[in-house]
């Protein structure tokens, strides 16, 4: 059966969590307990890179189509390429990179309640506070960003500007297959699994009890994490809580009968259901066969991704770069994009994308999110609007903040929007539960 050898190719992290081959071009070693890390990527892989976008082949161009509905343009593409051919310099970005995050590197052992016998080796981003009281944040990133996307909030957490509002350590792994944490070679590691990894990290850097921020996956990841260790994960901010509209909702919106919050969220929904979601259908069914296009162009890959970066960001605040394009398509390019991608499928199988994928996102389908919880929305996200009786219908959502810019990259486009809510949301100790580090 053709089935079958491809099989192999999903199998498992390497038997050993030591030593370079762990992680593609880069030198990195993954040992039983926190070790720093520092970005080092060949440098003949870059420059093969380069010559394999300066070689790249373009689409021709459909004329009276409209500007950007087919994806980003070939002008959008030749300027990336240029810059990346001519201005673009990894040297200095990975110097950039590591000069601005502490980076760690460990391995950790799943949970006997794991279905995935595996250990996990991860990458991470630890920056302690230096306040005697400050709780410990896990942060995790979603698609297609990585660890990259904690950069403009970190300083805001760990130092905020007065003593009234309450200090974070900050913990911000990359999930197994994005930036420098290995992809999976074992079939199975999915949401819940890497909720049970990340369990395992918080341990190991002695924070049995932590609060937690996430977007995207991140947050999908958060709800399986609430729901498996309600004992340790005490209270989240998400910035990413979707709920798919029921049937009452959609009969009130056929007849105008919805709130202003509510038919704005059911538009935005379908929205992205029927026209925006492509990518999303092949990455969960057929994400080998796209992986191979991915992995092969670099360029392809970089637009892969800006297609959804474009689209998900306020354009009066977020401008994209080359620079920016470039180092985000990287962090998943260096060690190759297949395992990011291929986690859409494993978060299908255990029902994260319950029906269009956004029922419960997230634990055993069905399971309420009993910790306190707080909800982030931003204009430029798909969910906007949310109201927060509807968000209650997954967990316990306490509060709803509301902005009137920014996107789904939220600690990246808005760091000090954020902030506020993260810090008035968990400096409430009582409603959000954070008089238990205290």
């Amino acid at each position: 059966m053709l089935f079958l050898p491809l099989v192999t190719l999903l199998c498992g992290f390497a038997e050993t969590a030591h030593g370079s081959s762990l992680l593609p071009n880069v030198n990195a070693a993954f040992g039983d307990s926190p070790a720093s890390f520092n970005i080092s990527v060949d440098r003949g892989f870059i420059n093969g890179l380069r010559e394999r976008v300066r070689r790249a082949r373009l689409p021709v161009e459909v004329q009276s189509v409209s500007a950007g509905s087919d994806g980003p343009t070939i002008a959008n593409v030749t300027s990336v390429q240029r810059f990346w051919v001519k201005d673009y310099d990894w040297e200095t970005t990975e110097q950039s990179i590591n000069s601005r995050f502490k980076q760690f590197t460990t391995t950790v052992q799943m949970p006997p309640q794991s279905n995935y016998s595996q250990d996990v080796p991860l990458h991470f981003v630890h920056h302690k506070s230096s306040r005697p009281d400050a709780i410990p944040l896990l942060f995790v990133h979603g698609w297609p960003g990585s660890f990259l996307e904690v950069e403009n909030i970190i300083g805001f957490l760990t130092n905020p500007p007065n003593s009234s509002l309450p200090a974070f350590h900050v913990v911000a792994p990359s999930i197994p297959g994005f930036g420098f944490s290995p992809a999976p070679r074992y079939a199975g590691f999915g949401s819940e699994e890497a909720g049970h990894a990340f369990n395992a990290l918080m341990h190991q850097l002695q924070y049995a009890k932590y609060v937690m921020q996430s977007g995207d996956f991140g947050a999908i990841i958060m709800r399986y994490q609430a729901v498996s260790y309600p004992q340790n994960l005490v209270s989240v901010l998400s910035n990413f809580w979707p709920v798919q509209p029921n049937a009452t909702d959609l009969a009130r919106y056929a007849a105008n009968e919805t709130t202003t919050d509510e038919t704005e969220y059911i538009a935005r929904f379908n929205t992205f259901v029927d026209v925006e979601s492509g990518y999303r259908i092949i990455q969960e069914t057929q994400p080998l066969t796209i992986g191979y296009a991915l992995t092969d162009s670099p360029l392809g890959f970089a637009m892969w991704i800006f297609s959804l970066m474009r689209e998900a960001v306020d354009p009066h605040i977020t401008i994209w770069t080359a620079q920016d394009i470039i180092t985000w398509s990287l962090m998943y390019t260096i060690q190759g994009p297949y395992g990011g991608v291929r986690l859409y499928e494993e978060m299908l199988r255990e029902c994260a994308f319950q029906g269009l994928g956004v029922g419960n996102l997230g634990g055993t389908p069905g399971s309420y999110f009993k910790q306190p919880v707080a909800i982030s929305e931003f204009p430029y996200d798909i969910w906007y609007g949310l109201p927060l009786d509807w968000a209650q219908r997954g967990g316990n959502a306490k509060v709803r903040y509301m902005h009137d810019r920014g996107g789904h990259f939220a600690a990246w486009e808005v760091p000090q929007l954020l902030a506020d809510d993260i810090w008035g949301w968990f400096g409430d100790r009582e409603v959000s539960g954070t008089k238990v580090f205290y």
